[in-house]
């Protein structure tokens, strides 16, 4: 098992924890668990902070911090997902939230646009109004430029470095859910499973590494879903392209399992989650290889 590992610091709004070596094919990243709200943000917002950390996936990059421990490293986003979602194409915006024209390349139609979670998201998870007035491009084009590139430059040098190395690479997109669905899922009003691996139907990584995944985690008693109600995002369809040896699966957290969704805070399920997970890593540190995942 590796030592403690690197806190490297990328700017104010990143950070990945890196291990001594990197031994394994295996990337890291947690796009929505990161909490520093600028103040202008919550001043602009109509809801209190507490509302607003409702789309945060909490907790989650605790819940993986063992990766580098295991010879992976590991990506966080400090900046909230309300404020700005890397887990989206760099554009895709609602022309509604803005007082003046989109760019022609902005996706103004896409269903995420159209459920309020767009780049910029219009609303938070339950389906609250974020802001008390419309914006303007620019400021759109300022988060872009100094929170959601950098995170992405930085992921796919974390992901070209472990090519260069094994000729291959797993990024495994951390996530959580809320325990219900919102008014916005398809699972509206219904409970959820303990896990959601999201793998594009099949898309995005070999299914090797989605039946590894799967089973790891319905060994240790919980159960799992594949693709509904979440199949994977923007990350997760655009890092994976298994026929290059190329792969990526998302992995989606029940939050009831570790915290209180109401309050936004951690319950006595975290410790042993996370002591769960990090018997997952090791799992698939141990059991997907180069040989695995290389293009056939």
């Amino acid at each position: 098992m590796e030592a403690v590992p690197e806190v490297i610091e990328l700017g104010e709004h990143l950070e990945v924890l890196q291990p001594q070596t990197q031994t394994v094919p295996l990337v890291f990243a947690s796009p929505h668990s990161g909490n520093d709200y600028p103040a202008e943000f919550i001043a602009a917002s109509r809801l209190d902070p507490v509302s607003l950390r409702r789309s945060e996936d909490c907790f989650v990059d605790q819940l993986f911090r063992a990766a580098p421990e295991h010879g992976a490293p590991l990506l966080r986003a400090l900046f909230p997902r309300a404020f700005i979602d890397p887990n989206r194409e760099p554009f895709e915006l609602d022309p509604a939230m803005f007082e003046d024209a989109l760019p022609p390349y902005a996706n103004t139609a896409s269903a995420r646009v159209a459920a309020g979670l767009g780049t910029i998201a219009r609303v938070v998870t339950n389906g609250q109004e974020i802001y008390r007035s419309k914006l303007r491009f620019a400021e759109a084009a300022e988060r872009i430029g100094t929170y959601y590139r950098p995170y992405h430059r930085t992921l796919q040098d974390l992901l070209e470095a472990t090519r260069k190395s094994f000729g291959c690479y797993l990024l495994i997109d951390c996530h959580s859910m809320p325990s219900i669905g919102g008014p916005m899922d398809p699972d509206a009003g219904r409970g959820r499973a303990d896990f959601v691996i999201g793998d594009c139907f099949g898309s995005s990584c070999d299914d090797i590494v989605a039946a590894t995944v799967e089973k790891s985690l319905r060994d240790m008693g919980f159960t799992v879903l594949r693709n509904r109600p979440y199949a994977g995002g923007f990350t997760t369809s655009h890092y994976g392209k298994p026929s290059a040896g190329l792969h990526a699966i998302q992995i989606e957290i029940n939050r009831a399992l570790y915290m209180d969704e109401n309050a936004i805070a951690a319950h006595a399920g975290l410790k042993p989650l996370a002591e769960k997970l990090t018997r997952l890593i090791a799992s698939l540190a141990a059991t997907i290889n180069a040989r695995d995942l290389k293009a056939k």
